[in-house]
């Protein structure tokens, strides 16, 4: 990791860039992959799984047999956590459906607004170097909750064109059986457009490589929504001298292990701690089996030693991570000060993996700064609202002539007419 000790005001712009993608040539590939699958359907996806999987497979969909193998592979003292935190997850995301409420804006005028689950989602889970069984447990919980029709579940196979027994079960768990052996590129055209084996789906979520991120964003240009843009993950880390290197050292390491182009900011007002934790991080990285992922991660890392600990906050708004966890005495004093992050972990021993894990919120957040302008993926997600309106000869009474009034002033008399009839109906 890079130090850098009290940089001025002017510089700190600059330190908040992430590592650049090469996007021209990422949408290029994109586009390429996405016309074939859009033309030709599983033909396409059976010559890409060829050439980025180097399997060859007849069929895509997970058959039912599959799901009660994948359970007996699973260890029992692994089922129990994941459904520890199930639990949790369900807990968390069920206390985020709304009651509708009847509002009467005027006498005889009352409306509202109602939810529906979004009928047809497509769920994007990575399985190469981590097959991420823990994101199953958060998109296909609150789209259950939210009571979406159909889920679409698209992850990559093995080498044997096997799909990890983990997500398998996990799927199976939440109640998601509709599962196809595809990934990358391929799998989020699959779903955006549909083919003869997996159907189209109206939007898609899910963390994935540069090319899964990039599919995901051209999606949109089809008519196909997705729960955000987003980029590789990362975590900033706000400690002081009150905190516990080592802690602190594996929160770093536990996002730069996620892959090669992730990101760790770590920012102090004490030059010494930061010292003790980067020298804590060197001795935990050196048993790490994901050493050398993480290696690359921190070559585009920063350890950033500030004035105190409000510019620390400060800087993190600017950055606006995708994590950021607050590793001081007194943090909950700064909670109002946060204005920009996907999820904050507050104390000691709120460890970063307690989100992506157990804690019951949800980890599919915004990454690259995009926590600026969205939030993380949460009940609403999986929703769309529709508003309602009823009045009565009353209501029509009430505010029938102030519609005609702004209708003539932006010269739309037709709109002017359909107050004006019911008006003379109630006169």
């Amino acid at each position: 990791m890079k130090k850098i000790i009290n940089p001025n005001r002017k510089e700190w712009d600059k330190l908040t860039l992430r590592p650049k993608v090469k996007q021209v040539e990422l949408n290029k590939i994109v586009n390429q992959i996405f016309s074939e699958i859009k033309n030709d359907g599983d033909k396409a996806l059976k010559k890409y799984s060829k050439i980025f999987d180097n399997i060859v497979l007849e069929s895509f969909a997970v058959n039912k047999n599959a799901f009660n193998d994948a359970s007996k592979k699973v260890q029992g003292k692994l089922k129990a956590a994941i459904q520890l935190a199930k639990n949790n997850i369900e807990k968390f995301h069920a206390s985020q459906k709304e009651t509708f409420k009847v509002i009467e804006t005027s006498k005889g005028v009352k409306c509202w607004r109602e939810s529906r689950g979004i009928e047809t989602v497509g769920i994007y889970i990575p399985g190469g170097t981590a097959p991420l069984f823990s994101t199953v447990l958060m998109l296909g919980i609150p789209a259950k909750l939210a009571g979406c029709k159909k889920i679409v579940l698209c992850t990559p196979p093995d080498k044997n064109g096997k799909i990890n027994p983990v997500i398998l079960y996990t799927a199976n768990l939440v109640g998601i059986t509709s599962v196809y052996c595809v990934g990358g590129i391929q799998a989020i055209g699959a779903m955006t457009f549909g083919t003869e084996s997996i159907p189209k789906t109206d939007k898609i979520f899910g963390p994935g490589n540069q090319y899964v991120t990039a599919a995901k964003q051209a999606a949109q240009n089809f008519g196909v929504a997705i729960d955000m843009p987003a980029g590789p993950s990362e975590v900033l880390i706000i400690a002081d001298k009150t905190c516990n290197p080592s802690f602190v050292a594996a929160d770093l390491l536990s996002q730069a292990e996620h892959g090669k182009d992730s990101q760790v900011i770590l920012l102090s007002d004490d030059k010494n701690i930061v010292e003790e934790i980067l020298s804590a991080l060197k001795l935990q990285l050196k048993a790490l089996p994901r050493k050398a992922i993480a290696e690359k991660a921190l070559e585009n890392s920063k350890a950033i030693v500030l004035k105190n600990i409000s510019q620390c906050i400060e800087f993190s708004n600017l950055y606006a991570p995708e994590h950021l966890i607050l590793n001081f005495n007194k943090a909950n004093k700064f909670i109002p000060k946060i204005l920009k992050a996907g999820s904050v972990f507050i104390g000691k021993y709120s460890c970063e993996s307690a989100g992506d894990y157990a804690s019951g919120t949800n980890h599919t957040l915004p990454t690259n700064g995009y926590a600026r302008n969205y939030s993380g993926v949460s009940l609403e997600s999986f929703v769309t609202k529709i508003t309602f309106q009823e009045l009565t000869k009353e209501g029509i009474n009430n505010i029938g002539n102030a519609i005609e009034l702004m209708a003539e002033a932006e010269q739309l008399f037709a709109h002017k007419n359909a107050a004006t009839l019911r008006l003379n109906d109630v006169d």
